[in-house]
């Protein structure tokens, strides 16, 4: 019996540590096997915003290309409402198996400083593809707003402290954030007037309900051109390529001004990183394509087709860290 006893002892461990790697493995194989076949289905892309704005639009340039790629047709489902939060939380909720995605936007790496509630952790609940696109803004106003450019707009603004409103795209926003970086540059106190997307902002601006807006030249520009809104500048440190007649707004004294926003793709944490790679090949395919990546270009965006998971992530902490000091800088309220 004292000679069983430690036989059997040993062996009921042995049993258990075959029994968790054949688990382990089989859990390895299906994982491989789920990647191997990725994708057999229509893949659902979560844009954060209404239609007509520049996420929507910026993804849909995209999105045939991509769905070309891979082999299946991508679903774009547009969740938009508080400033990204609505699409980011949908999509850390969903199964990590790459079939459901998540346009990302600059709002994501702020509204954590902005709201004292966020639904989502951009480290923990998810899996960075890759930078996609960075795009300028460009202000505008409706054109019954008598002032002619930058110069004039800040006086303007200055002369009417509290007064100017400024729409934006929800709490937080790019277009949003850009205005306070903005306000707090000229010294100029403006009043924030959000909406549940870049849509509704830029449809009321254009209506002359709100007359400021920080668009994105994607959904701006052709508004601009065809006499809708008038352009004061674009919130790069240059020009931009797709309209070098409207100046930068640090050239018209505002010097160091710059803000950009900008678009990437993430998968919910767990994701196989076979499946991330994919994706990450998808997306590097699309915007090198000759056609897609022209288009861009001509529409004012820069393509950022070498941006690998490991540089997006560290390009979103830094994002974070940049945009939280402009929140308290501003003395912003968190809501």
């Amino acid at each position: 019996m004292t000679v069983k006893t430690p036989r059997i002892g040993i062996m009921l461990p042995l049993r258990g540590t075959f029994r968790m790697l054949g688990v382990a493995a089989l859990c390895l194989l299906a994982t491989g096997a789920l990647a191997a076949g990725y994708p057999d289905r229509p893949v659902r892309l979560v844009v954060p915003s209404p239609p007509g704005g520049g996420t929507d639009t910026t993804t849909r340039m995209i999105a045939p290309k991509l769905s070309e790629i891979l082999g299946q047709q991508l679903v774009i489902d547009n969740r938009g409402g508080a400033a990204g939060n609505i699409g980011a939380e949908i999509v850390a909720r969903a199964a990590p198996d790459g079939y459901t995605l998540l346009a990302c936007i600059a709002s994501h790496t702020s509204n954590p400083a902005v709201m004292k509630k966020v639904g989502y952790d951009l480290e923990r609940d998810f899996a960075p593809i890759s930078l996609m696109v960075k795009v300028p803004n460009i202000l505008i106003s409706h054109p019954s707003l008598p002032a002619k450019n930058i110069k004039e707009l800040i006086a303007f603004a200055r002369a009417r402290p509290g007064q100017l409103q400024f729409a934006s795209a929800g709490l937080g926003s790019a277009p949003h954030l850009m205005m306070e970086l903005f306000a707090s540059m000229a010294g100029l106190k403006m009043i924030h007037v959000p909406y549940k997307g870049a849509g509704p902002a830029l449809t009321d601006v254009i209506a002359g309900h709100v007359p400021i807006f920080a668009g994105n030249i994607l959904s701006t520009l052709p508004h601009v051109k065809a006499g809708r809104v008038r352009a004061y500048g674009v919130t790069s440190a240059r020009r931009s390529t797709a309209a070098p007649e409207i100046p930068a707004i640090a050239e018209g004294g505002l010097t160091g001004y710059e803000a950009v926003t900008w678009f990437g793709l993430l998968v919910p944490a767990g994701t196989p990183r076979e499946i991330v790679m994919r994706l990450h090949g998808a997306v590097v395919g699309a915007l090198e394509d000759p056609a897609v990546k022209q288009r861009f270009i001509n529409d004012g965006a820069e393509p950022k087709p070498s941006s690998s998971p490991e540089e997006f992530r560290e390009f979103m902490r830094a994002e974070t860290k940049k945009w939280a000091k402009v929140i308290r800088d501003s003395g912003m309220k968190r809501e």
